[in-house]
C-alpha cells in the first residue's frame, strides 16, 4: 500500500483567505513539515501566494509537495456563481502550476442548512429545479477541472451545506459522470452527518480518489446537534478531536484502503478555531504519530 499522509491549512484554523486571524502562510508550511508531513493542501485560494515562483520556492524549502486544493464556495447560490467560477479557475491554475493532482469541491455552509447540521430528517431539501441547477453547477466545475486542467476532481460532503447527508451525496454521484467527478471522502463529516463512514467506504471505494482524515468527538457531536450549534462554533467546542480519540474507526478505514490497493494521498484535516488557545503543530504531530501507530 503506497499511501502518503499530508495536512491542510484548515488544521491551523485557515478557512477563508481574508480572515485576519490566519497565521502566516510560511508558518503553516514550516509547522506542517515540522510535524512530520511531506505534503500540504493549498488552502482557500489567496491564502498562499498565487505566484508559482514564490510558493514553489517555499514548498521546496520545507520539503513539501502540494497535494491539492479545495473550492469551498456556495454552489447552492446561483447569485454567487461568478464567485464560484473565479475561485475554481484560480484554484485549478494554482494546482497545475505545482503538479498537484486533487481538486476538491465543497458546497459551503448555507444559512438554510446550518441549524440542521447532523440532523438529516430535519434538513430543508431543494426542490427539483433547484437541485438540477445546483447539480449542474457542480458538474460544470468538475468538467473544468478534469477536462481542461487534467485534475482528479472529488466531491466532498460537508456539514451545513446542501451536500451534507449520505443520500444527497449518493444522489449526486448517480447524476454526475464518474469520469469527471470522484469522491474526496471525509471520515469526520460523514460521522457528523449521522452516517457510518466505514460502511460508505465499503460501498464506494472504487470511486474514492482522495481521503480527508478527520475524527469526531461523540459527546460534542451529540451536544451541538441537539442544540443546532453552528459549524464554526462546533469547531470551537472541539468537535473535531485528535485522530484516534473520537468515533471514527481508523484501523477499519486503513483496512478498506489496503484491500482496495488504494494509492495516493490521505490528508489530515482537524478544523479548529484560530482564536482559541490551541497548538495546531502539537495536534498535527499527535495525529501523525497516531496514524503511524496503526500502519500509515
Amino acid at each position: 500500500m503506497t499511501i502518503r499522509i499530508g495536512n491542510a491549512p484548515c488544521s491551523w484554523g485557515v478557512e477563508f483567505a481574508d480572515d485576519p486571524r490566519n497565521p502566516p502562510w510560511r508558518q503553516v508550511l514550516s509547522d506542517c513539515a515540522g510535524a512530520g508531513y511531506k505534503g500540504i493542501e493549498l488552502g482557500p485560494i489567496g491564502f498562499m501566494p498565487e505566484d508559482p515562483a514564490i510558493l514553489g520556492s517555499a514548498l521546496a524549502e520545507n520539503g513539501l509537495e502540494l497535494i491539492g486544493g479545495v473550492v469551498f464556495r456556495p454552489f447552492h447560490d446561483p447569485a454567487k456563481w461568478d464567485e464560484v467560477w473565479d475561485a475554481s479557475i484560480r484554484t485549478c491554475k494554482a494546482l497545475t502550476a505545482h503538479g498537484a493532482k486533487h481538486l476538491v469541491l465543497i458546497d459551503s455552509i448555507s444559512p438554510r442548512r446550518a441549524p440542521t447540521a447532523g440532523r438529516a430528517e430535519a434538513a430543508e431539501q431543494m426542490d427539483a429545479a433547484e437541485w438540477a441547477a445546483f447539480r449542474d453547477r457542480i458538474a460544470e466545475v468538475a468538467k473544468l477541472g478534469a477536462e481542461e486542467y487534467g485534475l482528479t476532481v472529488g466531491i466532498h460532503a460537508h456539514a451545513a451545506g446542501f451536500i451534507d447527508f449520505e443520500p444527497e451525496l449518493e444522489r449526486l454521484l448517480e447524476e454526475v459522470d464518474e469520469k469527471t467527478l470522484k469522491i474526496c471522502f471525509d471520515t469526520g463529516h460523514h460521522s457528523y452527518a449521522g452516517f457510518d463512514p466505514v460502511a460508505f467506504m465499503k460501498r464506494h471505494i472504487g470511486r474514492i480518489s482522495y481521503m480527508h482524515f478527520k475524527d469526531i468527538d461523540p459527546k460534542v457531536k451529540a451536544d451541538v446537534i441537539a442544540k443546532g450549534t453552528g459549524f464554526y462554533d462546533a469547531c470551537g467546542q472541539g468537535i473535531f478531536c485528535n485522530l484516534g480519540t473520537g468515533d471514527v474507526d481508523f484501523p477499519a478505514v486503513r483496512q478498506i484502503l489496503l484491500d482496495a490497493g488504494f494509492e495516493g494521498w490521505c490528508t489530515v484535516e482537524q478544523d479548529c478555531d484560530p482564536t482559541l488557545d490551541v497548538s495546531p503543530i502539537e495536534d498535527a504531530r499527535k495525529n501523525r504519530e497516531y496514524l503511524s501507530s496503526i500502519g500509515f
